[in-house]
Order: C-alpha cells, then sequence, then structure tokens
C-alpha cells in the first residue's frame, strides 16, 4: 500500500489537488481538516460557547471524544464525494459553512482533541490496507494539519504544500464556500500547536506560487510513481535472491534506476571556409587532409563531387566549417551546371574563400573565370597550388601571381606539404572577414538520416524541407555521393540532416566512388538517430528497398517510413500499396509511415510529428518497477509454454539502456523467440515506443546451489 500525507497552510490547494491525485491513482482520500472542521460543528451544535474569551476546553474534549467514540460520525473515503455524514444526516456543506470556518482554529488548538483525531486518522489510513477498503488496499491520500510529522511520519509519500500567502489569500477569495477567510489569522492561530511553515527531513516541498492545477498535480504524480516504483523495484528484485548471479548481471540490476538526460546546448557560432576550383585539382584530397580523415569522396575522375559539403574543422586552436564543393565551370548544362551553381552558393554562404589550382597543368582560362566570379562576391581568397610535391617543383606557383590575389601557396594535398601555411594563412582571412556565418554542429542536435535506394527522392525532399535547392537533384541515379549535412528549421525546431548516397544492392560489386559512397551511407546511418527510410511508390517495392529498411533497424536507430509520390498513385494503386504494407512491412509495423511528395511538398508537414514522436519512443525509459508490474501481469495471464516437462518463469527484468530501448530480463529458463515477440507487441500496446526498435534480452539464472554440511 502507498500512503500519500500532504500538509500545508491554508489556500494552497490542498483539498482540491489531493482529490484528484486519490482519484488518479484509485486511492481513497481522508480529508483529516474536515474531521476537525467536523469537530467544530459538533460542537456548536451541542451548544458549546466557542466564542467564549476562555472555551471550555474539557467540555469541546468531552464532546469531541463522544462523537468518535459513539460512532456519531463517518468520513467517507471515495474523492468524488468525500462525505461526512452524521448520525445519518450529510453534513458536509455544513461543516464548509463561514462560522464553522471561523471557529475551526478554536477546537484544533486544544492538544487532547488534537490527540483524539490524531488516533481517529490514523485508524483510517491502517484500514485503508485490507482487500475489502475502498482501494482494495492500493493506497490513500491522507491531507491536513500534522499529517506528516505526527499522523503518518512513516508515509511512502510526505509532501508540504506551500505558497505565498498573497497567493493562498487571493485563491481564498476565490472560493465562495470558504468564506473567504483570513488566511494570516487562520496561519497565526494553527501555528500555535503545529509547523507548517518548513518541511521536516524526508518531506519534499512542492511551492505552487507560480504553478498551475495541472503543473501542482503532475509534480505529485511524479512523487508518487516514484515512490510505486521504489516499492515494486525492492518486491520484484527479491525474487533474484536465491539465484546466482554475475557481476554483470549485479551492475544492471544496480544501475537499474538510472536514466540519460540530453545536454542542451546552442551552437556555436564559427567561420566558414570554402574551397573551390575547376573539377580534378584536388579539392577533396585537400579537404580530408585538413580534416584528418577521408570524410569527402576522392577519384582520380572529373566531377566526383557533386554537392556543397559542410564539416566541422579546427586548426590551431580555431574552430571553423570548412565547405568541400563541386567542380566550378562555366558554360556547363545538365548536372555539370547544377554542380557549379552549387560551387557559387557555397562562396556567397561563405567568409573566406580557398581556391584550389593544378600547378601541374598551369593557369587555365577557367581559373580566370572562377577568379572573376570570386571578385564579385567580393571574400577573401587564398590561391592554393596543388600537385607542388617537392620544393624543386615550387617555381610552378609563379605564374599565379597574374591572378592578383596575393601570395599563391604551393602545397601537396596528397603528401601533405605546405598545407599546414596555406591554413594560416586563410584562417588568418578567415578572422578579419567581415561576419561569421557559421555554425559548429551541436552535439545535442538531432541528427536525421534520409536513406533509401538510388532515387527515390532523398535529395528532393531534402530540398524540400530546406526551401533551397540544398543538394544536386538529377533523374541520374546516384546524383549524391557524399553524405550532406544539413541544419533545417522544421515546426519550431533545428534539425541537422544528413543526405546520403543512395545505398547499392551488392557492395562487393560496385567499385570506385560508388562502393565508397555506400560505406559513408552506412556510417551515415550510424551516426544518426533517427533514419527516414524512403520508398518509391511509382515503383514496385523491391528486396532493395527493404534491405535498406533493415539496415536502419538492425543499426538500431529511431525509424520513419517515407513513402513518396503517394499523391501520384490512384485508388487501386494505393489500395495495392495497403496490402502491401500488411504483408510486407510486418517488421516494421511499429514505425509511423508519412506518405507525402518530396517534389511539391504535399504532406511533408506531417513530418515533425512523426519524427519527434519516433525520437521519444527511442528516448523512453520505463521504471524497473511499472515494468516487472506489468511483466507479472502478463506472466500470469499468459504464461510462457511447457518447456520439456518446466515452465520457464521471468523472475525480473529492467530496462537496462535507452537509444534504442533495451531490456533485460532474468528467467529460470530459455523464452522462445515466439514468447520474446509476444513480450515485445505487449510492451508497444501499453507502453507506445511507436517508431523505435525493441532489444530483448534474456538471462537465464540458476538457482543457488545450498551448502550441505
Amino acid at each position: 500500500m502507498i500512503r500519500v500525507a500532504i500538509d500545508g497552510p491554508a489556500g494552497v490547494g490542498k483539498s482540491t489537488t489531493s482529490k484528484a491525485l486519490a482519484r488518479h491513482f484509485g486511492y481513497a482520500y481522508l480529508d483529516t481538516g474536515a474531521m476537525y472542521r467536523a469537530a467544530a460543528w459538533w460542537c456548536l451544535h451541542r451548544g458549546i460557547d466557542l466564542d467564549a474569551e476562555q472555551p471550555d476546553d474539557q467540555a469541546i474534549t468531552d464532546a469531541v471524544g463522544e462523537m468518535f467514540a459513539d460512532g456519531h460520525v463517518d468520513f467517507g473515503l471515495d474523492p468524488d464525494n468525500p462525505t461526512v455524514v452524521c448520525d445519518g444526516m450529510d453534513i458536509s456543506a455544513d461543516i464548509r459553512s463561514s462560522e464553522v470556518s471561523s471557529h475551526v482554529s478554536v477546537v484544533s488548538g486544544i492538544i487532547p482533541v488534537r490527540h483524539l483525531l490524531i488516533a481517529a486518522q490514523r485508524a483510517y489510513i491502517l484500514g485503508e490496507s485490507a482487500e475489502d477498503s475502498f482501494s482494495h488496499g492500493s493506497g490513500i491520500v491522507a491531507e491536513g494539519r500534522d499529517i506528516t510529522t505526527v499522523v503518518a511520519p512513516d508515509a511512502e509519500v510526505r509532501i508540504l504544500m506551500t505558497a505565498r500567502p498573497e497567493v493562498r489569500q487571493a485563491r481564498r477569495n476565490g472560493q465562495a464556500s470558504a468564506g473567504a477567510d483570513d488566511v494570516t489569522k487562520r496561519d497565526k492561530a494553527d501555528s500555535k500547536v503545529t509547523n507548517f511553515t518548513s518541511a521536516a527531513d524526508g518531506v519534499v516541498t512542492v511551492d505552487n506560487s507560480d504553478m498551475d492545477f495541472q503543473q501542482t498535480l503532475d509534480a505529485m504524480i511524479d512523487l508518487v510513481d516514484k515512490a510505486i516504483d521504489e516499492q515494486l523495484y525492492s518486491d520484484y528484485a527479491s525474487n533474484l535472491t536465491d539465484y546466482e548471479l554475475d557481476e554483470e548481471d549485479e551492475q544492471i540490476i544496480e544501475d537499474a534506476e538510472t536514466g540519460t538526460e540530453l545536454g542542451q546546448s546552442g551552437p556555436k557560432p564559427v567561420g566558414v571556409l570554402a574551397v573551390v576550383g575547376r573539377p580534378n585539382v584536388g579539392k577533396s584530397t585537400l579537404v580530408n587532409r585538413i580534416l584528418g580523415r577521408r570524410a569527402a569522396v576522392v577519384e582520380d575522375t572529373p566531377g566526383v563531387t557533386r554537392d556543397r559539403v559542410s564539416y566541422d574543422a579546427e586548426w590551431a586552436g580555431t574552430d571553423f566549417k570548412l565547405v568541400d564543393t563541386g567542380g566550378w565551370e562555366t558554360d556547363v548544362e545538365g548536372i555539370d551546371s547544377a554542380i557549379a551553381s552549387q560551387a557559387e552558393v557555397a562562396v556567397h554562404l561563405s567568409d573566406a574563400v580557398v581556391l584550389v589550382v593544378d600547378g601541374t597543368v598551369g593557369m587555365t582560362a577557367s581559373d580566370e573565370r572562377i577568379v572573376g566570379m570570386l571578385r564579385a562576391a567580393g571574400k577573401p581568397v587564398t590561391v592554393a597550388v596543388n600537385k607542388v610535391d617537392t620544393a624543386e617543383q615550387e617555381y610552378m606557383t609563379a605564374e599565379f601571381w597574374k591572378l592578383g590575389l596575393g601570395e599563391p601557396y604551393g602545397i601537396s594535398a596528397m603528401h601533405g606539404r605546405g598545407v599546414g601555411d596555406l591554413l594560416d594563412a586563410a584562417l588568418d582571412k578567415l578572422k578579419k572577414a567581415e561576419k561569421t556565418s557559421g555554425l559548429l554542429m551541436p552535439s545535442t542536435l538531432r541528427r536525421v538520416a534520409l536513406v533509401g535506394r538510388p532515387n527515390v527522392g532523398k535529395s528532393s525532399l531534402l530540398n524540400q524541407l530546406a526551401h533551397e535547392e540544398r543538394s544536386v537533384v538529377d533523374d541520374y541515379a546516384g546524383t549524391t555521393r557524399d553524405p550532406v549535412d544539413e541544419v533545417i528549421h522544421l515546426d519550431g525546431d533545428d534539425w541537422l540532416f544528413i543526405d546520403t548516397a543512395g545505398i547499392k544492392r551488392r557492395l562487393h560489386k560496385v567499385s570506385g566512388a560508388d562502393y565508397y559512397s555506400s560505406l559513408r551511407t552506412q556510417a551515415a546511418i550510424e551516426r544518426s538517430e533517427l533514419a527516414l527510410v524512403l520508398f518509391d511508390v511509382s515503383q514496385p517495392i523491391s528486396d532493395q528497398d527493404l534491405k535498406v529498411m533493415s539496415q536502419a533497424v538492425d543499426a538500431g536507430r529511431a525509424i520513419v517510413l517515407v513513402f513518396n509520390k503517394w499523391d501520384l498513385q490512384d485508388e487501386f494503386s494505393r489500395a495495392r500499396l495497403e496490402r502491401l504494407w500488411e504483408t510486407e512491412f510486418t517488421r516494421v509495423r511499429w514505425a509511423p509511415r508519412v506518405n507525402l511528395s518530396a517534389k511539391t511538398g504535399w504532406h511533408t508537414n506531417r513530418l515533425p510529428e512523426a519524427m519527434r514522436t519516433a525520437l521519444e519512443s527511442w528516448d523512453k525509459r520505463i521504471s524497473t518497477g511499472k515494468l516487472n508490474s506489468f511483466l507479472g501481469q502478463l506472466q500470469s495471464a499468459h504464461p510462457h509454454p511447457l518447456r520439456g516437462g518446466k515452465q520457464p518463469r521471468i523472475l525480473f527484468a529492467t530496462q537496462a539502456s535507452t537509444r534504442p530501448p533495451r531490456f533485460v530480463i532474468f528467467a529460470t529458463g530459455f523464452l522462445d523467440h515466439g514468447y520474446r515477440r509476444y513480450i515485445e507487441r505487449s510492451l508497444r500496446e501499453e507502453f507506445g515506443f511507436e517508431g523505435t526498435p525493441i532489444q530483448i534480452s534474456v538471462k537465464v539464472r540458476e538457482k543457488k546451489t545450498r551448502d550441505k554440511r
């Protein structure tokens, strides 16, 4: 049984909140204040003068003792109808009159009367532990004076509600039935025999001066939930007492009640350095050299990099954004034109530029046209003459003085020669730039990977959500090769989107840039928290589509399924897809599904809610007590089938981790996969978990061997 004791001064809302709390949990409700009011009403009803300068304490005590001893009064425990009946007459309204309210402190200030009432209150609380009580032994919420310190000092939940005097008076003024009594006078009178201004040891203070009713109730529900969980945890953990446990088991049990809170921090403003140049001069190789890892796809073929791709970088203590771009050329059409446009956009959004030229080729007309574009943009430029592998080749930098952009730096992006000096010069110009337009990606930004087989509309969806041409889009499958990071503001929140290359079916048969792009797609899934898995419903759903989906599920990421081009389907096609949903997607029926059009933006507004739902489920933690209570009921209703004449039994369970939710079950025997699936379905039905995989591990434990000596 859970006993909740709530104390506090007049006007804090004890009665209203306590009744709502009892109603929420199905507990009994005891208004101890009503007992004092009933005692005052009884004395007035018996003709005792409570207005006398020196009231007759003995007469009042005798009258109250008679009221309880002879069973004249009965207090109802139903929070929806907490009646007070005296000799068969309902006096619930009478004890709330202004006359009673003005005299109740006279009665409650007599110590022997308080002792009588305290004994009665304890009897009511104790009676609730019985199976035939109002709550069937579940619990009781008792509120009033001395309840947390004298009446029920060992209650599982003890709360002192309080609020500023002016707030309490305003609340009392709004309660007509209360007679708008002066809370200051009530406090002064009551404080002669009880203390309700500060919490005793173990009593939680809830100051609701600046809280509305629901916020106050929610705070108390959390406290009761915690107490229930602690009680249940203790009960179920005791099941393991007689079983052999190893160190890992002990650690899991010890950590059963711990959760992970995500920190919140804003993005850090930094400068943006764009790397531009004509195709195949080594821009991506230079980017990889600066980053110290193979982040950009590199191949000895012009045009491998197609999008502008940004990375968080650091050099000599300076953080900055590094933007890799596709090769810039003039007088090109089709996808080459789109690539060139992306490079121009990168320059305009940057604060400084590194122009990469090829020292082995020399200055070209394209280089001169790029310089014209850079001059028009007005950005500070540092010239990097690539492929100057030795000191003897430094002469190749001389002709690039003609570009009029200052000293050209001879470097070898492949071997790292001269890159440090180049960065020193480029970052010096970056620091002097007029503004910093970049933001380092905060680790707390929710990361979303766009995945799917090639040409299902991933980049189109990214552009639609960003409201700009962020990624190169072309009918040619596999246009995107590098993962593209983009912060997009959706429905009030910032999200980090990762647009990935389409996953090819047979990686061992894919070579070159496509092979490395496929590997980076898998890395993007691993780096993400949520995977938006896209399907082109204008084409038949293939094994390749389902394989991509399975990769995201197996990686343990939150999932939202996106059916693209839904607006183009007729009724027959939509019915066919719904049938397919029932048969081919059984593994992920728990995932939210959004039918939309990436090209037109139709129904893309439904994505944020689905994404939040999936991530909330991914982060969800079920308390150990609540989990064991649920599994106990589940096991009682549907026990595991017999195995070899024995029936495996669940002893204890805990959620070991989140992201995705992972449950560890200690059992007396192996649990069949069918029963595990039943547990998973039941967990989803009870607790939600929409949009996240659930992992269930079973630890079979033997009973401890008895020492027969």
